[in-house]
Order: C-alpha cells, then sequence, then structure tokens
C-alpha cells in the first residue's frame, strides 16, 4: 500500500511539474495589442533602420530649457537621443509651442527662447544633431548619421500679427506655421473654438502668401474647416497636416474628413497621422466627450505644472468622476495610416505623433517602439519603397516643392 501511495504522489508532483513547466513558458498575455520590440521581424527591422523616419511634431522642446538632458535616456515622456537611436528616429520637427492665449511680445519673446534652445541643441551636439532648414539639409543629415532637428511653429498668434515678425522666424530656421492652435488668433479660425472670422480674414490670406514666399509649409493641423479650405485655395504650395488623423475613423474636429484628405494631396500635400489616444480611438473620444467640461476645470485647476504631471493627474481624478476610460490601440495609427492611403495614395501620408505632447495608446509608449508600424505595414502587404515614403520621403518631398513655389514667387518679383 505505502508503495502504491508513494508511486500516486510521484506521479502526481510529475504531472504538476509539467504543468507549471507549461505555463511558465506559455505566451505571455497583456492587456495590450503591441508586438514588442524583439518580435518585430528582421525585415522589418532593416527596413526601418535604413529609413530616414521624420516626425513633423514633438512637443519636447520646453524641456530643452530646463536642466533636462536630450542626450540622456530618461524614463518618462516619449523621446530622448537613446530612445530615438532604439527607435530608428533620426529626423524630428521640435515644435515651437506655447497656448494660444498667450500673445503679443510676450509670446515673440517665449517663441524666441525655444529657438534658441533648439539652436543651441544643435550647436552643443554636432556631431549628432544638424539643424536643418531645407529638404537638402534634411538628406545629408541621414547620410551623415546625424538627428535632422528641424522646428515647426504651433500657432500663428506667435507672429504678433506681424508678418515681418513672420520673416524672422523662417530666418531663424521656422519650416512650417500651423495657422492656429486650440484657440482662433486675431485672423483665422480654429477647430477648438467657436467660428470668429469665417475661416481666414484678409490678413490670414497675406500670411499664407507670404509663407509660400518664404518656403515654410503651411500647416493646417488645429484649423477650423473653413480655415482649411481657405488656406487651400490661397496658397500656391501644397500644405501639410503636421500632426492630424481620419475623422472617418475617429470624428475629433483635428482630424480631417476624407473630403479634405484628398483636397490636400490632390494639391501635393502630406497628412502626418497623429498618434495620441483620445484623437485615434472612436470609443476613448467619445469618453474625452463626456468629461470635456471636467477636463476643462482640471487644465485651468493644473495650469502652471509641467503637462507630463498633469496628465496623470487629470486622468485619475476623471476616472474617479466618470469611471476608467477605453483602452487605444498603437493599431489605432496603422489604421489611420491605411486609411489615407487607400483614399489618396501612398504619396500623401507622412508621421506626426505629437509625442510629448499628450497620451499615447497602449504600446506606443515612446518612441523606442515606432518599428511596430513597420513592421504591421509590411504585413498588411505594403512595399518597403513605400513604407520608406511614408516613414520620411513624402516631407522631404513636400519640403522640396514649397522650397520650389519659394524660387518662383521671389523670382516673379
Amino acid at each position: 500500500m505505502k508503495r502504491i501511495f508513494a508511486l500516486f504522489l510521484l506521479v502526481t508532483f510529475t504531472l504538476l511539474g509539467s504543468v507549471l513547466s507549461l505555463a511558465q513558458n506559455a505566451p505571455k498575455t497583456t492587456n495590450t495589442a503591441a508586438t514588442p520590440n524583439d518580435a518585430v521581424s528582421a525585415r522589418a527591422k532593416k527596413t526601418h533602420f535604413s529609413s530616414l523616419v521624420l516626425d513633423t511634431h514633438i512637443d519636447v522642446t520646453p524641456k530643452l530649457q530646463s536642466d533636462w538632458k536630450f542626450e540622456e535616456r530618461h524614463t518618462t515622456g516619449h523621446i530622448d537621443l537613446p530612445r530615438m537611436k532604439e527607435g530608428g528616429l533620426n529626423g524630428l520637427f521640435f515644435s515651437i509651442y506655447m497656448p494660444g492665449t498667450i500673445t503679443g511680445p510676450k509670446a515673440v519673446n517665449d517663441a524666441l527662447q525655444r529657438i534658441a534652445a533648439v539652436h543651441k541643441l544643435a550647436g552643443d551636439m554636432p556631431d549628432k544633431v544638424m539643424l536643418c532648414r531645407t529638404a537638402a539639409d534634411v538628406r545629408l543629415a541621414h547620410r551623415q548619421g546625424k538627428i535632422a532637428a528641424l522646428m515647426g511653429m504651433e500657432g500663428g498668434h506667435m507672429i504678433n500679427n506681424s508678418l515681418p515678425v513672420l520673416r524672422m522666424y523662417a530666418e531663424l530656421g521656422v519650416r512650417y506655421l500651423t495657422l492656429t492652435h486650440s484657440v482662433n488668433t486675431d485672423w483665422a479660425d480654429s477647430s477648438g473654438d467657436q467660428p470668429k472670422h469665417n475661416g481666414l480674414t484678409d490678413f490670414g490670406k497675406d500670411v499664407v502668401r507670404e509663407l509660400n514666399r518664404l518656403g515654410v509649409m503651411v500647416d493646417i493641423s488645429h484649423v477650423s474647416d473653413k480655415t482649411f479650405w481657405d488656406a487651400l485655395e490661397v496658397s500656391k504650395a501644397p500644405l501639410i497636416a503636421s500632426h492630424s488623423s481620419c475623422r472617418a475613423i475617429s470624428s475629433h474636429s483635428r482630424n480631417m474628413t476624407d473630403e479634405m484628405i484628398k483636397a490636400l494631396a490632390a494639391k501635393g500635400g502630406v497628412i502626418q497621422i497623429n498618434y495620441l489616444d483620445s484623437f485615434i480611438d472612436p470609443d476613448l473620444f467619445a469618453y474625452t466627450q463626456k468629461t470635456l467640461a471636467a477636463r476643462r476645470e482640471l487644465m485651468q485647476k493644473y495650469q502652471n505644472e509641467p503637462r507630463e504631471v498633469v496628465m496623470p493627474k487629470i486622468r485619475e481624478e476623471l476616472a474617479a468622476q466618470f469611471g476608467a476610460p477605453p483602452k487605444a490601440s498603437w493599431e489605432r495609427i496603422v489604421e489611420h495610416i491605411d486609411h489615407a492611403v487607400k483614399l489618396v495614395g501612398v504619396n500623401h501620408v507622412g508621421l506626426g505623433s505629437d509625442f510629448d505632447g499628450g497620451s499615447m495608446p497602449l504600446g506606443m509608449e515612446d518612441c523606442t517602439k515606432l518599428p511596430q508600424i513597420t513592421d504591421a505595414l509590411l504585413r498588411k502587404g505594403y512595399k518597403e519603397s513605400d513604407i520608406k515614403k511614408i516613414l520620411g520621403l513624402n516631407t522631404v518631398r513636400l519640403m522640396a516643392d514649397v522650397e520650389r513655389v519659394s524660387q518662383q514667387l521671389r523670382k516673379a518679383k
């Protein structure tokens, strides 16, 4: 009897050990649809890391004005130099940003401080970072293995209603102007405000013409639909949407309708897909609409604190009041890219993440996750040459087109 009992224990523990072993070696499941970087295919890695990966909107600039070090790896935020290298991100437009409620001489002064911070970064790291003003500069930086650093100004309020100030920004290297941010300017309506001008005023149209002459891209992210159509009509150069996604998938007013995307592309422009979770996921967008009034009150409450500190606080307080928000997956980014490509072709789609500007979807926690996008597009059947266009070459082509229009306009006078 003892021998039978001993045999029973031996069999039991053997089976238990096998079950535990299988459990330990089973694939781990998580709440995110992310593909771990080590699961990205060798072909995707080769394609991605041989490409120019150029992001047209990153909000890290204010950190350059603090003790924060670009060259050090951080555990907060979405980018720094080590993580850019890990994710293959080798070009970016530093956003020159401040709220649209900051106007007048203070807006100009603060904008100059941010521009100076980008210049200083490039000056301090000439072996790693190259300040770029032209498409040719971006290509050269990529050949030399340097980060292509460009600047985009997020909001026409910073020109202080002055074309000479706009010219000064262009001389300092600003290569796109977002006509509005989240509130109207004195000359253009924003998507985040009540219509005041019925699009662009006469001065607003002069701003678009001057941007064309200067070779600075007209950026229509954040503008009202009517402002978009006015800018499209006035501009002789193709336009950029530096960080917008597709309204057909998620109906955020910051996103573009199919009709707008088609018109943008017909003129040679590029829509740069935004990654912010509440912009790309329809369920999460619906939640943000439900909580909008409370969110605005909290933003006012914490207005003097850094954005990366404020946002977790706001999310926690909203969840306590309204319940936890839906979770958005990084795969929504690919969905928006694919929708735009199917709509207008591969030559008119790029990347404008809004890294460091808000909350990212699950699986796109920072720029190290970027190879997943390349891997997903390959799995969808995209050609490597077309993926390279989306990753950065479309943006460089657009820059070159805008420069060409500028040269023609200057010669005509």
